[in-house]
């Protein structure tokens, strides 16, 4: 492997172990429905975001409140001694991609059948640290100089 594409192979991988990422497969909510409540998480410190989910209403909110608890949880196995309170946790990025498509057959009058299409999505969650972001930021700025 050549210097070039290992330093950015570590550079890759320098990013990745400050996200704390967290995915459900397939949950059998239509994309659309869960992307309303994902919407109302996004950017969001994660303490609010815990009590916007238990308090919705909507169907794919627990599924997704179970979701935050578990990047929470990666975010404690990989910062061991570090309190959550004083990481000022949010939530970076949260994308709702479509899942697998099951169809299904309706009956309809005279003979014939209407098709039905019961929906799926994955569900991806990644945390950011606050804390983090501005000690890397000022960082940056010297190694340009």
């Amino acid at each position: 492997m050549g210097r070039r594409k290992k330093d950015s192979a570590e550079a890759r991988k320098e990013a990745k172990s400050t996200l704390y990422v967290a995915k459900l497969m397939n949950n059998p909510t239509s994309p659309r429905k869960t992307r309303l409540v994902a919407d109302m998480i996004r950017g969001v410190d994660v303490d609010k975001a815990l009590g916007i989910l238990k308090y919705c209403p909507r169907e794919s909110a627990p599924k997704m409140y179970k979701l935050v608890l578990s990047a929470v949880a990666n975010w404690q196995a990989k910062n061991e001694g570090k309190r959550l309170e004083d990481s000022q946790l949010y939530v970076k990025q949260i994308m709702v991609d479509e899942g697998r498509t099951m169809k299904r057959m309706r009956t309809a009058p005279q003979g014939r059948g209407y098709r039905i299409r019961k929906r799926s999505n994955h569900i991806t969650v990644i945390l950011g640290s606050r804390v983090d972001e501005a000690s890397v930021a000022p960082k940056a700025e010297e190694e340009n100089k």
